[in-house]
C-alpha cells in the first residue's frame, strides 16, 4: 500500500510544472487543429509556355495556399515571357535576332541555362543541341508544316552547340556563324519548374508536385504514401506502361505523341535530331529521373536522337540519372537503377 502511494506521489506534477502541462497542452490541440484542417489546394492552367501548368499543395492555411500558388504562376509566367521564341520581345528573341551580329548581353538566369544546356550538349555528345532551332523553326506542327530537304540541308551548317560563345564574366552570348538561332524548348519547362519548387521550398511547403507539360518535380511524399506517377502508352494515351512511386524527385516523359502530324506513313514530331534536321525517331517515349527537372528536362530529348541502348550508356554512366524507354518496337528498357532485383 505504501509502495502504491509513493507512485502516485510520483506522478503527481511539482510545483510550476502544471503551468507547462496546460501549456505543452494548449500547444498540441492547437497543432492537431492545424493539421485537421490542412488540405490540398490544386490549380491548372493552359498556355503558359505552351502547355499545361499543374500545381498541388499540402497548406494549412487556404489564404496562404492561394498566395503560393499565385506565385507559382506569376514565376512560370515570367519565364514564358522571357524565353518563348514565339515572343518577339523575349530574351531569347532579342538573342536570335542580334547575337551573330554582337555578343549580347543577357540576364544570369539565362547565361546559367545556356550553360547547362552546353553541359547537356557535350554529356551527349551534341544529341541535345539548343542550336537545333536554326533548322527546327521551320516546323509548324499545327500547322502541319515541314522544311523542304533543300532548306534543311542548306541550314544545317548553322546547327551546332560549338557556335554559341558565352562570355560569363561580361555574361555574354555571341553566334559564330550568322543563321544560327537558339530555343530552349527543352530544357525551359524544367527550369520553371524547378523555380517555382524553390518558391514554395521558400515558403516552407514541404509537399508538393509543380507540373509543365511532361515535366513533373516532387517535394516530399504525399502525406505518409509515395506519389504515383504514371507513364502513358505512346499509342493510347488511356493506357499507362508503367506507374512509378515518388519522392523527393524529378521526372520528364518526352513522347513523338506530344506535338506531331503524320503525313505520308511518317510520323514529324518536335524532337529534332540536330545532325539530320528531321524528326527523331529511335525511340517513341521516353522518361527520365533525376534531382532537378531542368536536368530531366535536358536529358529526356537524348533517347530519340541516340536509341534506346546508347542512351541507357550515357544514363548509368552519369550515375545520378534513370530512365525507362520505349522503343519503336515497342519494348520497354530501363537504366541500372530501376531493374528489378
Amino acid at each position: 500500500m505504501k509502495a502504491g502511494i509513493r507512485m502516485s506521489a510520483m506522478l503527481q506534477p511539482r510545483r510550476g510544472e502544471t503551468r507547462c502541462l496546460r501549456w505543452a497542452l494548449l500547444l498540441c490541440s492547437i497543432a492537431c487543429a492545424s493539421a485537421a484542417q490542412a488540405a490540398w489546394f490544386h490549380r491548372t492552367e493552359d498556355g503558359i509556355m505552351g502547355t499545361r501548368i499543374s500545381v498541388e499543395l499540402w497548406e494549412a492555411n487556404k489564404l496562404q495556399a492561394d498566395q503560393a500558388l499565385d506565385r507559382v504562376f506569376d514565376e512560370m509566367r515570367r519565364i514564358d515571357q522571357s524565353m518563348s521564341t514565339y515572343k518577339p520581345e523575349s530574351e531569347v528573341s532579342r538573342v536570335n535576332a542580334t547575337a551573330a551580329q554582337q555578343p549580347v548581353v543577357i540576364s544570369a538566369e539565362l547565361f546559367d541555362l545556356l550553360t547547362t544546356a552546353v553541359e547537356y550538349s557535350r554529356i551527349t555528345g551534341g544529341a541535345f543541341d539548343i542550336t537545333y532551332a536554326s533548322v527546327g523553326f521551320m516546323y509548324d506542327f499545327r500547322g502541319r508544316i515541314k522544311p523542304t530537304d533543300k532548306a534543311i540541308a542548306a541550314a544545317l551548317p548553322t546547327v551546332n552547340y560549338r557556335f554559341l560563345e558565352l562570355d560569363k564574366a561580361k555574361s555574354t552570348i555571341h553566334f559564330a556563324r550568322p543563321g544560327v538561332r537558339i530555343d530552349l524548348g527543352g530544357i525551359a519547362k524544367g527550369h520553371a519548374v524547378d523555380r517555382g519548387i524553390a518558391i514554395l521550398q521558400g515558403l516552407r511547403i514541404e509537399h508538393a508536385s509543380v507540373t509543365a507539360g511532361g515535366d513533373t518535380r516532387i517535394i516530399g511524399d504525399r502525406m505518409g504514401a509515395p506519389w504515383i506517377v504514371g507513364i502513358r502508352h505512346p499509342d493510347d494515351k488511356s493506357k499507362v506502361i508503367a506507374r512509378i512511386p515518388l519522392v523527393d524527385t524529378a521526372i520528364s516523359t518526352s513522347g513523338d505523341y506530344e506535338r506531331y502530324f503524320d503525313e505520308g506513313g511518317v510520323r514529324y514530331h518536335h524532337i529534332i535530331d540536330p545532325a539530320s534536321g528531321h524528326s527523331a525517331s529511335k525511340v517513341r517515349s521516353a522518361t527520365v529521373l533525376a534531382a532537378t527537372a531542368t536536368r530531366t528536362d535536358g536529358l529526356s530529348k537524348t533517347a530519340f536522337v541516340l536509341g534506346a541502348e546508347k542512351a541507357i550508356e550515357i544514363y548509368d554512366r552519369l550515375g545520378d540519372v534513370d530512365a525507362i524507354l520505349v522503343t519503336p518496337e515497342g519494348k520497354v528498357l530501363y537504366t541500372k537503377g530501376l531493374e528489378a532485383p
